[in-house]
């Protein structure tokens, strides 16, 4: 029986042909890595290619690694094994990872999502034979309303509480969601204060985007500074006594799960606004036409569901297990980052 190209292993997805695996989950001496999130970069690879962007990232949170970086479309050869990157939109730096052997193409596409935010690359769809896609929010309920939308309603809500002389703390992912949802708030509105993880990888992102001035939280920071003002925070910081003191605040978490208002009850959030850096429903079946695939591989999320659907429109569709599912990787990369207070 032929060996697939790529094939899901105890270490990760592996091209044996290249001695190759894609976003590893164990160490291993050759690693080509999607992106900078934590389920997908992990630490103790002897070496690491990715895109050029997502070298900064990698380094700041994994350290001294041996990386290298290549551009988009930039074909690399190992062992007869043809690899190039491709924008997956996701977060800024993100990646599908094309595989080629002997006209055979496989697209893996790591966290993908098609609604251009303005900060990352916008998501390229590739022609491929096989397709490995996440779906985080495989279900008919996700679908997202446009991102312009989202964050007027975001602004409006600052605004709403800087009347009524309440700071506004928003959660979001220190790596990718916290950008995106600083590079459009109204400065007209009051200062932006941001938590140390969040701060800190703004920091080395800001060389490649333009953002909004930030104020970091120390401990000398008062409560009455942050009045009327937005505190930008990761999820993990809900709850601490970083952000006790900073009473009176209304809470807010903008992110896909927001869909279903339990979410944010049982996160006991005040407001929720739904802002995903994945693909909604419609997103992953218009990505999955594009390609022009005949075998779909559906990893995280609700993959049963999304797989079933699949081979009922006709595609041959199954799943794999992963260790994939940057929520609670995330949240202890968050946990980790120094809290000023």
């Amino acid at each position: 029986m032929k060996t697939p190209l790529l094939q899901f292993t105890a270490n990760g997805i592996y091209c044996e042909k290249a001695k190759v695996y894609l976003d590893p989950w164990k160490p291993v001496e050759h690693a080509i890595i999607s992106h900078g999130h934590a389920d997908h970069s992990r630490y103790g690879h002897k070496k690491y290619i990715t895109h050029h962007r997502n070298v900064p990232i990698i380094l700041h949170r994994l350290g001294e690694i041996n990386v290298e970086g290549k551009e988009w479309g930039e074909s690399f050869v190992i062992n007869n094994v043809k690899f190039s990157l491709h924008p997956a939109g996701h977060i800024i730096g993100s990646s599908q990872i094309r595989v080629e052997h002997k006209g055979e193409v496989w697209v893996f596409t790591g966290d993908y999502k098609t609604e251009n935010d303005g900060i990352s690359t916008p998501y390229e769809p590739i022609k491929c034979n096989t397709f490995i896609t996440e779906c985080t929010f495989g279900l008919p309920a996700f679908k997202w309303i446009p991102q312009a939308e989202v964050l007027e309603n975001i602004n409006n809500w600052w605004a709403e509480n800087k009347a009524e002389g309440k700071t506004s703390i928003l959660f979001g992912y220190s790596l990718g969601k916290a950008q995106r949802l600083l590079k459009y708030l109204n400065t007209d509105i009051g200062e932006i204060y941001t938590h140390g993880a969040i701060e800190n990888m703004t920091e080395v992102l800001r060389p490649l985007v333009e953002f909004p001035k930030t104020t970091l939280i120390t401990r000398e920071t008062n409560k009455e500074q942050l009045l009327g003002n937005i505190v930008l925070a990761p999820p993990s910081a809900h709850g601490s006594t970083w952000i006790r003191k900073m009473v009176p605040y209304v809470t807010a978490s903008a992110s896909g799960w927001m869909t279903f208002r339990g979410a944010r009850r049982r996160r006991a959030i005040d407001k929720g606004f739904v802002l995903s850096d994945h693909c909604d429903w419609p997103g992953l079946l218009e990505s999955i036409e594009a390609t022009g695939a005949e075998k779909i591989i559906c990893t995280h999320g609700y993959t049963d569901i999304f797989s079933k659907y699949l081979r009922e429109q006709g595609y041959d569709a199954r799943t794999e297990a992963t260790q994939y599912g940057e929520e609670e990787i995330e949240a202890a990369v968050a946990s980790k980052s120094s809290i000023s207070a």
